[in-house]
């Protein structure tokens, strides 16, 4: 028998005094993950396991506030954490494509990076000046003495020699030429064409034998030359590192302890000194080049980049990458605009957020990665690696031919955690083998926690916490309890509240904007009640416009009387972050034949998988309960009228069972009762979804066409403990004008309905007449016999057999069964 449900069943209600009747500030604030217990386990085994590919994969549905409790809990953890050190480039002085790495303690590279540029600012203003010195000069002018005396004597004596041929030596700007003398003068040249042809010819002999003497001493003149060149430079050297260990004593004597530093000052002192022209400022200078560019600016020559200053952190850092594109997990090499040109360096290298996290944690969300071009293949190619280098996309995947910086790998040591829904997860799970070996750990986020009375207690210490961390009003009690029970109805579960904290925060948010507009000090019940009725307002125009149309009776449905082969069934329709319930007139015609069930739906192609399954299964019902012995003689249709959407889902199965018996047996149906729930082919029904929404629905409709008392909705007793309704339905049940009512078997539902027996088989198999299985019994014997030719007048009680008063078949040649 339906058992009729009471209003203080239809809504589990909380009670204040769980609470202590005091507001959320006098509550203890909540500490930890609420209501995911399982997830902070699977998040501190992965978090404790030192081994490479424990990476930890989240899976939760959003809105139950995964990244924000991740990163709570990995801020807490990360305080007792070592801070990582800092990470700068250096420039790699015998290979600047190759940056160098330098780990500096927290802060450290920053200080770094000031003594390096003050170093760099010293030599500018200083080092001119001490090769201004006077000793430096003297020491200087001594040098060039030596080597001017040295080329005049071998001058003289190349040029004695020539005279000694009839030669004078004349310096030009290609070297040296020699110029015939006769009788104490240079002879011109017509002089020279002048002469016999005999002296002409022992001219050129003496002056070719002479040449061979001229090179070698102008390779003579060459390498005096470059030893002075050399002395000049050693002596540039020399005076230059004097100094240079005075102004480089404080960079080393504050990084004596990392030898890395040490290297690199070493390094750069070297660099310095083969490099004096940076400073001396130009082609004159002693040892001078010809050097210029962005490269050879000693500010940034010299510079230290810190990619990743720790300065003031305390503990192992948590990021959360937002958006985990290429370069923003990776790293970038930035390029600026040079002659036409784009150019780079060292101190062009950023930071991704792989490096800024690593040390500690970095939280990334699944959709995004997967979206952002080359992102999660070069987040999969890190953490293979456990190690980072700094490159384009281009580079990365050989599209850019040109030369770029591959900056020195860096080691990484960090935990990388995934946050995204259980499709994705399993998506890449299974078609991604990487996902199995980076991300060893999964970590799922419930919807749901048990309502408890310390479930409830820690919903109020999340409105503790919320309130003080956005500087929110505190709540009282009272409004505590109705944010329980709106937890509870989104938890569809009178036993269970939500873990959708960011929906239930949003509510507090509009609940406090409502406080102080009134003025008040604290969010009270009235409050909260206000912001869920604000929210269904904004959201309820299509509901609206649905009950317009049902008021106008545009949309059929019947809410009294009796009808048969037609049932009230109810769906809930999903429009945005609304749910309300349809009210869907089901019908069903039946005659005799052989087909079975005809599924309108899965005919138009409108019905789903689920939906088709259900008829089938309402077919493994009939034949079960009415055919055991005997085919099964009914050709019968089913339709959602009024439908022109797809259907799916099993939830309407028992309205089309009940319409299906009401048309065969042709037993009316109340027509002021709705129904919904799922049948197996034992005649059981099964709970279904959305029972609050439906329920509410057919109460809506109800109300907008009349509420006669006796209205009400049929739904599987196994749905009772989801009941979450809204006040006025309750209101509505509790004085009388409608009633819920549960059933547990499509024969307690058929009772309700029709107000007959359902029937129960007696010894001899046969239903008693009068019951609801009796006269579909009857009915289905009587297109039995149609389809046998036996059809008799009035023994389908007209309908959808033969007219009454039409003559009788002719009876076929044989006994009758």
């Amino acid at each position: 028998m339906a058992r009729r449900i009471t209003a203080r069943e239809a809504r589990a209600r909380a009670d204040a005094a769980t609470f202590g009747h005091v507001g959320s500030d006098a509550l203890e604030p909540l500490e930890g993950i609420l209501g995911q217990e399982r997830a902070v386990e699977a998040l501190a085994f992965g978090l404790e396991v030192k081994a490479e590919g424990f990476n930890i994969f989240v899976v939760g549905q959003p809105g139950t506030g995964r990244t924000t409790a991740v990163q709570t809990f990995l801020e807490r953890i990360a305080r007792t954490r070592p801070t990582p050190p800092d990470v700068c480039y250096v420039h790699h002085f015998r290979d600047p494509s190759s940056p160098t790495a330098l780990f500096l303690p927290a802060g450290r590279g920053r200080e770094l990076k000031r003594l390096m540029e003050e170093f760099v600012e010293t030599l500018e203003r200083e080092l001119p000046r001490a090769f201004e010195h006077e000793a430096y000069q003297a020491e200087r002018q001594r040098v060039i003495e030596r080597f001017e005396a040295e080329r005049r004597e071998l001058m003289q004596a190349l040029t004695r020699e020539a005279e000694g041929q009839g030669f004078y030596v004349e310096m030009i700007p290609q070297g040296v030429f020699l110029v015939p003398v006769r009788d104490g003068r240079p002879l011109r040249d017509e002089e020279f064409a002048r002469l016999p042809e005999e002296e002409q010819r022992a001219i050129r002999a003496r002056r070719q034998a002479l040449e061979a003497r001229v090179g070698q001493a102008m390779r003579e003149f060459r390498h005096i030359e470059r030893r002075a060149q050399e002395a000049l430079k050693d002596l540039d050297r020399r005076h230059a590192a004097t100094v240079l260990d005075v102004w480089l004593a404080p960079v080393a004597e504050a990084f004596q302890a990392h030898p890395e530093v040490l290297r690199y000052l070493e390094a750069a002192k070297a660099d310095v000194l083969d490099n004096l022209a940076l400073f001396l400022g130009g082609k004159n200078a002693p040892g001078a080049g010809g050097r210029s560019g962005v490269r050879d600016d000693p500010r940034r020559r010299y510079a230290v980049n810190v990619l990743v200053d720790r300065s003031g952190e305390v503990g192992a850092p948590v990021v959360v990458e937002r958006h985990p594109t290429f370069p923003n997990l990776i790293g970038r090499i930035e390029r600026e605009a040079l002659f036409g040109a784009l150019v780079t360096d060292f101190t062009l290298l950023r930071a991704g957020s792989l490096l800024r996290a690593n040390g500690g944690f970095l939280i990334v969300p699944v959709p995004e990665v997967l979206r952002a071009p080359f992102a999660w293949d070069g987040l999969k190619r890190a953490l293979r690696a456990m190690r980072l280098v700094i490159e384009d996309v281009g580079d990365a995947y050989g599209a850019l031919i040109t030369r770029a910086l591959r900056p020195e790998p860096i080691p990484l040591d960090l935990k990388v955690i995934l946050i995204g829904d259980p499709v994705s997860y399993y998506l890449l799970y299974h078609y991604d083998p990487d996902v199995r070996e980076l991300f060893k750990v999964k970590a799922e986020f419930a919807t749901t926690m048990p309502r408890t009375p310390e479930g409830e207690r820690r919903y109020g210490s999340f409105f503790r916490t919320l309130a003080e961390k956005e500087g929110l009003l505190h709540l009282e009690a009272s409004a505590m309890a109705k944010l329980v029970e709106y937890g509870a109805r989104l938890a569809e579960d009178q036993e269970k509240l939500s873990t959708r904290f960011a929906e239930i925060a949003d509510v507090v948010r509009e609940a406090d904007h409502y406080a102080r507009k009134e003025g008040a000090g604290y969010i009270a019940d009235r409050h909260v009640v206000a912001a869920l009725e604000a929210r269904r307002r904004r959201a309820e125009l299509l509901k609206e416009r649905m009950l317009e149309l049902y008021a106008g009776g545009v949309l059929l449905v019947d809410v009294a009387g009796t009808a048969i082969g037609q049932v009230n069934a109810l769906a809930v329709v999903q429009a945005g972050e609304m749910a309300f319930g349809l009210v869907k007139r089901v019908t069903a015609s039946v005659a005799a034949g052989r087909e079975g069930i005809v599924d309108i739906e899965r005919e138009a192609r409108l019905g789903g998988r689920i939906h088709t399954k259900g008829v089938l299964i309402l077919s493994g019902y009939l034949r079960g309960q009415y055919a055991r012995e005997a085919p099964f003689p009914l050709a019968a249709h089913l339709v959602f009228e009024q439908s022109y959407e797809g259907v799916e889902g099993d939830s309407a199965s028992l309205a089309e069972l009940l319409s299906l018996l009401s048309a065969i047996g042709e037993v009316p149906l109340r027509q002021d009762l709705a129904v919904t729930g799922a049948v197996n082919q034992k005649g059981t029904v099964q709970a279904i979804g959305g029972v609050n929404e439906k329920i509410e629905g057919f109460f809506d409709v109800c109300r907008e066409k009349g509420l006669t008392g006796t209205q009400g909705v049929v739904i599987p007793a196994a749905n009772v403990r989801h009941l979450m309704l809204r006040e006025d339905v309750v209101q509505a049940i509790e004085e009388g004008r409608f009633h819920l009512y549960a059933v547990e078997t499509v024969d307690e539902a058929l009772e309700l309905f029709t107000g007959l027996p359902a029937g129960v088989r007696g010894p001899d198999g046969a239903y008693p007449p009068e019951s609801v299985h009796g006269r579909v019994a009857a009915r289905l014997r009587a297109f039995q016999e149609q389809l046998q030719g036996h059809f008799v007048p009035g023994s389908a009680r007209g309908g959808n057999g033969a007219p009454e008063g039409s003559p009788p078949a002719p009876p076929e040649p044989g006994p009758r069964p």
